[in-house]
């Protein structure tokens, strides 16, 4: 009995060796054959319980070198089939015909939101600052004024490094502030566009990863009613010359006094509704002054100088500006989204 399973594997095997194909339909059948998931050569593993103990782990390799040889004559058998394939097209080729037209590619709406943004900024002298995306704790949250004990840590769900307690996915762009204000003295009017990640449910709303653009502005004499054109202009610039806005207290641990920024929308149609809950302001921003112990925090006499920052997420305004109702579309690189925005290049 087990002489006759020895003598089966090798009269396949040799088979196999002189297995020949025409087309491409037999080269299939061959593979399903033999290396298929329902191929001949699988059954053959089953008969090991039949061998006699001694004669096993010869089996066992027989049936590896009959899966070997199957594998190695189906590769030949597909190089032959598509080197004779390839002669025929190359006879076949026209070579005055017109190339086929490259598919052209777009402008992500979180590129183009964050563009338009730095260009606005950029007209009132706001210089470009960029920094690394993973951080250490103290230019992330100690130098914003929120030390180790802070409450205010309890805000942000931060994504810590394996084996980490030191080094961080930055939960903000304020990092590149702090790096600016530790590596040079005022005037300093920046803005920190990038990509900041969160320890948040992913939803239609919230995503783990977002980008923002912050503000930073450090000089002599600088006021709130300062910030507050600054951040008009913005508006106008962006959503139109009409636009009016409203500041409302808020609170951020590295700004004193701090606000969010409301745009009016209007309740004319069910998408301003929608966007505003029914109230026609729709909130696009924090901002506020610099508390004075995030200066001195960063080596800036606070006594001398004063400041104002503020921050606004990208992925809201692209998808208010697009009317994108899931934030997760941002991120699936879907061909078939994007092509959508080459409109607006």
């Amino acid at each position: 009995m087990a002489q006759d399973v020895f003598d089966d594997v090798k009269d396949m095997m040799d088979s196999i060796k002189m297995e020949t194909v025409s087309d491409a339909d037999a080269l299939e059948a061959f593979r399903i054959k033999y290396l298929g998931t329902k191929n001949i050569i699988k059954p053959l593993f089953g008969q090991i319980r039949n061998v006699p103990n001694e004669k096993k782990k010869e089996f066992g390799q027989l049936l590896n070198e009959l899966k070997g040889v199957a594998e190695g004559k189906y590769t030949e058998l597909k190089n032959d089939l598509g080197g004779s394939n390839k002669k025929k097209n190359f006879d076949d080729l026209d070579l005055t015909a017109p190339p086929k037209s490259l598919r052209v590619g777009s402008r992500h709406p979180v590129s183009l939101v964050m563009n338009r943004m730095i260009e606005i900024f950029g007209r009132i002298g706001f210089e470009v600052a960029e920094d690394r995306e993973i951080e250490d704790d103290w230019h992330n949250f100690t130098a914003m004024n929120t030390p180790e004990d802070h409450p205010a840590r309890d805000m942000q769900d931060t994504f810590y490094l394996l084996n980490s307690t030191s080094q961080l996915l930055r939960t903000h762009t304020s990092s590149v502030q702090a790096r600016t204000m530790t590596k040079m003295q005022p005037p300093i009017r920046i803005i920190a566009p990038g990509r900041v990640y969160r320890n948040e449910t992913i939803s239609a709303r919230s995503h783990c990863q977002f980008h923002q653009v912050e503000g930073l502005y450090v000089d002599e004499n600088v006021s709130f009613a300062d910030m507050k054109q600054t951040l008009l202009y913005f508006a106008k610039e962006l959503y139109g010359s009409k636009t009016e806005i409203r500041l409302r207290p808020s609170y951020f641990p590295f700004t004193e006094p701090s606000a969010e920024m409301d745009v009016f929308m209007g309740t004319a149609d069910e998408k301003s509704k929608r966007l505003t809950k029914g109230t026609g302001w729709l909130e696009v921003l924090g901002c506020g002054m610099i508390d004075p112990a995030v200066l001195d925090n960063c080596g800036i006499d606070s006594n001398k100088y004063s400041g104002y920052a503020f921050g606004i997420g990208i992925e809201r305004s692209a998808m208010q500006k697009y009317d994108i109702s899931d934030i997760r579309l941002l991120f699936e690189n879907d061909v078939r989204f994007l092509e959508q925005f080459k409109s607006a290049i």
